[in-house]
């Protein structure tokens, strides 16, 4: 397994291939809803915990149900995030957040210990790689300050 962060261009959207429908599939949507919540708990002591509403508990838990209701739907999960909020449309909704390639980066690594935990819960390597390529990938549309 290689959760290698990419480096980002600006402006670079790269074409994005959706998790394996393995990785849900093995991990389950309790599981599923720890790690993106797990995430969450770690980005409010980071040095990007500026662009979530970490200080606003109500916000912050809205905020943690939005990016699991998305990232559970990627994965072929339950269609949450359009049942609540409609299409998701990633990039319109993050253009309000200054975004940059250091943000990205501490986004992503965040998420690689989190990951790495899975192996040893028996999640196929292969499955938790591909959610990883996902994240990396996809996370580059995102970007839009320049470092």
């Amino acid at each position: 397994m290689d959760l290698k962060i990419s480096e980002g261009e600006f402006g670079v959207r790269p074409p994005v291939t959706k998790p394996h429908p393995g990785f849900l599939h093995e991990v389950g949507e309790e599981r599923f809803k720890k790690l993106v919540y797990d995430h969450y708990t770690a980005i409010e002591t980071s040095d990007i915990a500026f662009l979530f509403p970490v200080f606003d508990e109500e916000d912050f838990a809205e905020a943690k149900k939005h990016a699991f209701d998305f990232l559970i739907q990627i994965c072929g999960g339950p269609r949450y995030f359009e049942q609540t909020r409609g299409e998701p449309r990633m990039v319109g909704r993050h253009a309000p957040f200054r975004i940059d390639e250091h943000g990205r980066k501490t986004w992503l690594g965040l998420y690689k210990p989190l990951l790495e935990a899975l192996v040893d819960e028996g999640i196929t390597e292969e499955y938790i790689q591909s959610f990883w390529d996902y994240l990396d990938t996809f996370s580059m549309w995102l970007v839009n300050t320049k470092s």
